[in-house]
């Protein structure tokens, strides 16, 4: 019998395959268009799947995307409202996409949501085709693809209006760029890269530079070219970052505030307020004066965050195969040359995944369960990318025995997230136990198999090791998801999302319309929770009122909260002025600046109550918000319609 040597030699070509023999991989034979066209089509169908059941979403996006599609100054500034009094509290990036399918397809959950459907379906698409680069296998880059379009929280999120849809496309995009610049030393591609990751900070600011350290490390170490040469390309695409970024930064600083909108956010008017402060370090040190620190949301900051109750199920079954894949590849790899390409994506991903997670583990500021869809593209990587390389090198016992063991830990972790779910859930346990140590034994005598035989084990593999994600996504598919903090999967969450995965209420009309669910009122209301806010029900009565005489007003009405203020204004269709922003505490606008907007006859009705109590956040009684809702009290007569409490601000007593 030959023998063998381990690890085996290596291409001294970067790209493909430089890991030697065998390069026909798992799902290699059935590579062709036709498996791309498959893959990206069943993308499509699994999120467009009942897209519109719910309606229009996270209101507070919905009502800034509703904004930009009427007035471009909103469009511009990621306003919450056409009358551009206050900005959401993030760039507005993610809002141009919809707000430019509203303004073409007119105001629905279909228009607000689609666009974001494709970009889970561009993503997917994006990340095969940097898989099969690296390692030359079409069946590696659609397994990829799968992965990420079965993950759960992607499925949650690519399916709803948050930001993170955007991040996460425009961060994989830049990982390609960031490989092709590799490859060949190629400046074009680096600055691209930068570019990519300068509008994804215009997306979701300071998360999208959590990738910088894994990007700009590959270059360094694997780009075939001088040292100098690649400082100098990494220069020009900090350049290019900057720039991409910079222009939008610049606009808001320099443009006089009082022809903008107030920066949502921040407690200066600034958006580096809102970089360094309630959007960036106080994310992660937890001293944000937005709405408060991260008490109550997504459990306590720990090593394990990401492994527990929710999270666990959103994003984790494949995390130990990711791991334990990369590793056990590199080690197989490690005598290969300083380009190679392989080594480098599993550094891209690699580092991609453990700084993104160890942030998201110990960030002591808000953390929210859905933010780990940042993590999918990079563990799907891992695992395809890892698993083609053992693949490859299954004739010697160390990539064998890696096979197994990942096969039987992610088995094993399944058992566990199937354990927190409820029963209909907990029968899988049996058959993915029993499939995932079948898998195992064949994998690690797979090299004395028949062919044929050892296709059957590989799809026992894939079976045992996505029965329980997929599980998750098709129950989060057919769950509708609104409101501020959703979750993927049959396990609740805490906080303000509702119901199961965090469902809940979404705007409607009396007789119907864009965003209610079918079934009549709102499931999972919250008690005690004012009309209008978060989602809550908007009566005919009430949207009458409101949009009578509306074209004489600048702001139909007034309320305390973003929350309230967007769930008014998709309800009429006209501009409803946030004071205070999300939470009701930011400084905007003064007791003063409200007088004087009541004084011009620019704002119609103040809606008394709004999110979060009404009682002027984190600024508590002294807050603006307060201080206005006494002056409003104390020279206005109130009126009760619908359990809304309204006060005509053109009638002083």
């Amino acid at each position: 019998m030959a023998t063998s040597t381990f690890p085996p030699p290596v291409s001294t070509h970067p790209i493909p395959n430089p890991t030697g023999a065998d390069p026909v991989g798992p799902g290699a034979r059935f590579g062709s268009a036709a498996g791309l066209v498959i893959l990206l089509a069943g993308t499509a169908v699994l999120y467009l799947w009942s897209l519109s059941a719910s309606g229009y979403a996270n209101s507070f996006y919905s009502a800034a995307v509703q904004a930009g599609s009427q007035s471009w100054k909103a469009f511009l500034f990621g306003s919450l409202d056409a009358g551009n009094a206050i900005t959401v509290d993030k760039p507005p990036a993610s809002l141009w996409l919809m707000a430019l399918s509203v303004r073409i397809f007119g105001l629905s959950s279909w228009s607000i949501l689609v666009p974001q459907a494709l970009l889970g379906v561009a993503t997917v698409g994006v990340l095969y085709a940097s898989v099969r680069r690296t390692v030359g296998s079409q069946g590696a880059g659609l397994l990829a693809g799968a992965l990420l379009a079965l993950t759960p929280v992607a499925a949650l999120m690519f399916r709803f209006n948050n930001p993170d849809a955007l991040l996460v496309f425009l961060l994989t995009a830049a990982a390609y760029a960031t490989l092709r610049a590799s490859e060949r030393a190629s400046g074009k591609w680096l600055v691209g890269a930068g570019v990519l990751v300068g509008f994804a900070f215009l997306t979701k600011m300071l998360q999208a530079f959590l990738v910088l350290p894994a990007f700009v490390l590959v270059y360094l170490i694997v780009a075939p070219t001088s040292v100098g040469r690649r400082v100098k390309h990494l220069l020009f695409a900090l350049a290019a970052m900057i720039i991409s970024l910079g222009w939008w930064v610049a606009l808001v600083e320099l443009v006089p505030e009082t022809w903008r909108p107030y920066v949502g956010g921040s407690q200066t008017n600034s958006v580096l307020d809102l970089v360094f402060g309630y959007n960036g370090l106080a994310r992660i040190l937890g001293n944000d004066t937005g709405i408060g620190g991260g008490g109550g949301f997504g459990g306590e900051a720990s090593i394990t965050r990401l492994f527990e109750t929710v999270s666990g199920g959103m994003i984790t079954w494949l995390i130990p195969a990711a791991l334990l894949l990369a590793a056990v590849a590199m080690i197989i790899i490690r005598r290969a040359p300083r380009t190679d390409g392989v080594r480098a994506a599993i550094m891209i991903w690699g580092g991609w995944l453990l700084v993104t997670g160890l942030v998201f583990s110990f960030m002591a500021g808000i953390y929210h369960e859905y933010y780990t869809v940042a993590l999918a593209p990079a563990i799907a990587a891992l695992v395809a990318i890892g698993g083609q390389v053992l693949w490859q090198q299954r004739m010697h016992r160390p990539a064998r025995i890696g096979l197994a063991a990942t096969m039987i830990i992610t088995a094993g972790w399944a058992l566990l997230l199937l354990e927190r779910a409820p029963a209909a859930y907990q029968i899988l346990q049996g058959p993915v136990l029993i499939v995932g140590l079948v898998a195992a034994a064949g994998l690690l005598f797979v090299h004395r198999l028949p062919r044929a035989v050892a296709w059957v084990v590989v799809g026992l593999a894939m079976v045992g090791g996505t029965t329980g994600p997929a599980a998750y996504t098709l129950q989060t598919v057919t769950t509708p998801h609104t409101g501020s903090i959703v979750t993927a999967g049959p396990v609740a969450g805490s906080g303000l999302g509702r119901g199961p995965a965090g469902t809940g209420p979404t705007i409607r009309r009396d007789g119907g319309g864009p965003g209610q669910l079918p079934g009549g009122p709102p499931a999972g209301a919250q008690p005690g929770m004012p009309p209008g806010a978060d989602g809550g029900v908007v009566s005919t009565a009430v949207v009458e009122l409101l949009t009578s005489d509306a074209d004489s007003y600048r702001w139909v009405a007034a309320t305390t909260g973003s929350q309230g203020a967007a769930g008014f204004q998709l309800a009429t269709g006209r501009p409803v002025m946030a004071i205070g922003g999300f939470g009701g505490g930011d400084p905007s606008p003064t007791l003063d600046q409200f007088q004087a907007y009541v004084a011009e006859g620019q704002i119609h009705y103040y809606l008394s109550g709004g999110n979060r109590g009404g009682g002027g956040g984190p600024g508590g009684n002294d807050g603006s918000a307060a201080q206005i809702a006494t002056w409003v009290a104390a020279n206005f007569t109130a009126t009760t319609v619908d359990g809304v409490t309204l006060y005509d601000l053109t009638a002083a007593r």
